[in-house]
């Protein structure tokens, strides 16, 4: 019993490390992204929309990684693998 609590603990550590610093990464990426759209948007205007267009795709491929660690996190959060591994090997 001890062994699935120890499991339950160093899973939400787990999960936090995961969405924090997916976040963290996300939004560094996207401003720096973004300091780098608004630098090439002054210097050739004549750019703005093909360069705005990439920006949006590459924001929503940075967001998608955060997203999916979100997922993760929230798959070990309510519906833990490990402990039903865990379970039904204690159980047998």
């Amino acid at each position: 019993m001890e062994f699935i609590a120890n499991v339950q603990g160093l899973t939400a550590i787990a999960i936090g490390m995961m969405v924090g610093l997916g976040a963290i990464g996300a939004c560094l990426g996207i401003a720096l992204m973004g300091s780098k759209f608004l630098e090439s948007a002054a210097r050739q205007p004549e750019l703005v929309p093909m360069l705005q267009g990439r920006m949006f795709l590459l924001a929503g491929l940075i967001d998608a990684a955060f997203i999916i660690a979100l997922a993760v996190g929230l798959l070990f959060a309510f519906g833990n693998p490990l402990l039903g591994a865990l379970q039904t090997a204690a159980g047998a």
